[in-house]
């Protein structure tokens, strides 16, 4: 993973406030999940649960919104089963019945460590479909992240509702670009997204009050691979991406995770 200093200065108490929003909400799991706890650091686990479908089925490692927890996809892992498909829902620090509190760079690190168990997890279950990460909206940085750091390991990348350039964001949502601390524009995802050699699917929704539509195509337009694809989604917002179009928003994940 990249030099975690880029991140560091992004935890300043304000900017953790300003960006995080954890819930210790839980539930038990529906029949057929399985909740499972990586330890990430010395006395902290983050929780995640798996949607399992079949051990031949493609499998995305799903990375959440900053005001979601794994729980909330209860709801939505089954739409995914349907298609054939297993979720691994993972959470952040503080949020679910994950240990410790939320920051930039923890979220980074704790990253690699939930992709390398999740990784295990797999191989223990002899799961031997393909592997994608996704991110959506904050949770876009894990997954790019790992789309660079694991190159090999992965067959595609899954951006929804992601952003480009942190200074731009924080600037849209009343945060003084210039209190960031940061010299690249670009930081993370557009710097980022560009050493991206995988199957990449962005999508976004049209009229994104949040992040705006702008953001996903300048993601689009700088990763590094040619095999690269941009939904948008008419007329959806931030939060309604999925449900605004749903066979469209389905039918671009089946035709990434199954490509020959």
């Amino acid at each position: 993973m990249r030099d975690m200093s880029d991140y560091k200065a992004l935890d300043r108490p304000e900017m953790v406030q300003f960006v995080f929003y954890p819930r210790k909400d839980y539930t038990s799991p529906p029949r057929g999940a399985i909740d499972h706890r990586i330890k990430v650091d010395e006395g902290v686990h983050i929780s995640c649960r798996f949607y399992p479908r079949s051990i031949k089925s493609p499998t995305i490692l799903f990375f959440h919104g900053n005001g979601e927890v794994v729980y909330d996809y209860d709801f939505i892992a089954p739409i995914y089963n349907s298609k054939d498909i297993n979720l691994f829902v993972a959470d952040y620090r503080g949020y679910g019945m994950s240990d410790g509190s939320p920051n930039f760079s923890c979220m980074v690190a704790d990253s690699a460590v939930i992709f390398e168990e999740f990784c295990a997890f797999l191989d223990r279950g002899d799961y031997n479909g393909k592997i994608f990460p996704m991110g959506r909206s904050l949770g876009s940085i894990s997954a790019i992240e790992l789309a660079v750091a694991y190159q090999d390991d992965i067959d595609g990348l899954i951006v929804e509702s992601g952003f480009a350039s942190t200074p731009r964001l924080m600037q849209r949502l009343g945060f003084p670009p210039q209190a960031l601390g940061i010299k690249d524009f670009g930081f993370p995802n557009l710097t980022r997204i560009k050493s991206v050699t995988s199957p990449t699917l962005i999508l976004h929704g049209e009229r994104d009050s949040l992040i705006p539509l702008e953001e996903g195509i300048d993601l689009y337009e700088n990763v590094a691979t040619e095999e690269r694809r941009l939904v948008v989604i008419p007329g959806a917002d931030h939060n309604d991406i999925m449900v605004r179009d749903i066979d469209l928003y389905m039918g671009s994940i089946e035709e990434l995770v199954f490509a020959q």
